[in-house]
């Protein structure tokens, strides 16, 4: 059973202006001159490879990060490296203004915790910041506080990420009715 409560380091996706960023795609988030790698554990050292000032992600990432994004975070392709890549780095969570429908669907189904936070751009996140995450309320807390709450995961995505993934929570059904 995973954690409904997880802490850990954040990295808030900025530009060169100190903004969040807003509309990040998946070609930014892994670029399509990868597409040949197949193998999960190889797609982390290209994520965020095609994000201006954020090429050295791979080597400042460590296991157990969050990711703090802008609006339309992962929109564009069904390209599920996109989503696999941040898996290979052990990466906790995303939360972000809002997704792409097709990335936040590949997400959940690969048991990635994902949470939509509007107004989460201006509760002054910094890099390196400490917070923790209720996945079933949404309350994020920073020094025991709470600073926002995202909108929880539904029910079916807490089965799914409980499980590991949707393959994973299917075989779990499927033992149940045997």
């Amino acid at each position: 059973m995973r954690e409904k409560i997880i802490e850990g380091r954040i990295w808030v996706l900025t530009g060169s202006d100190g903004r969040i960023i807003d509309d990040i795609d998946t070609d930014m988030i892994f670029h399509n001159k990868h597409l040949h790698i197949t193998d999960i554990s190889e797609m982390g050292k290209h994520a965020l490879g095609n994000l201006e000032g954020w090429e050295d992600f791979p080597e400042k990432a460590e296991k157990g990060d969050i990711i703090i994004a802008g609006k339309n975070f992962g929109a564009g392709s069904s390209r599920q490296q996109a989503v696999d890549c941040f898996i290979s780095l052990g990466i906790r969570a995303i939360i972000a203004e809002s997704f792409g429908a097709i990335y936040k669907r590949n997400a959940i189904n690969s048991g990635l915790a994902i949470l939509e936070c509007p107004g989460i751009s201006g509760v002054g996140l910094n890099n390196g910041d400490i917070i923790s995450i209720n996945l079933e309320t949404g309350s994020i807390k920073k020094d025991g506080e709470e600073i926002i709450k995202a909108r929880p995961m539904s029910s079916v995505q807490m089965d799914i990420y409980q499980a590991g993934n949707l393959f994973e929570y299917g075989k779990s059904m499927g033992q149940q009715q045997d």
